[in-house]
């Protein structure tokens, strides 16, 4: 089996969006596909969390936080020499 990674956890629950939106699932496999999908959810939150963790990390500058919030519609690009 592969190794589970934020990819192909996040892939997979494409795959149980478009089966569940699709509708020709029985009640107790609409069910099963659900919770799959939850469990992927925790899995994937958990990693966006340790990124995150890491990206804090990385900024830490001279003991300080140096935050720089992401804003999605300049696709992020902040210069962070600074």
């Amino acid at each position: 089996m592969a190794k589970k990674t934020f990819e192909n956890a996040l892939a997979r629950l494409e795959q149980i969006t478009d089966e569940l939106e699709n509708g020709d699932l029985s009640l107790d496999k609409s069910l099963e596909k659900f919770n799959e999908g939850m469990t992927l959810v925790q899995f994937c939150s958990g990693k966006l969390d340790e990124a995150k963790s890491q990206v804090e990390l990385l900024l830490n500058k001279d003991g300080k936080l140096a935050s720089v919030p992401f804003a999605e519609e300049d696709g992020g690009d902040h210069d962070l020499s600074e």
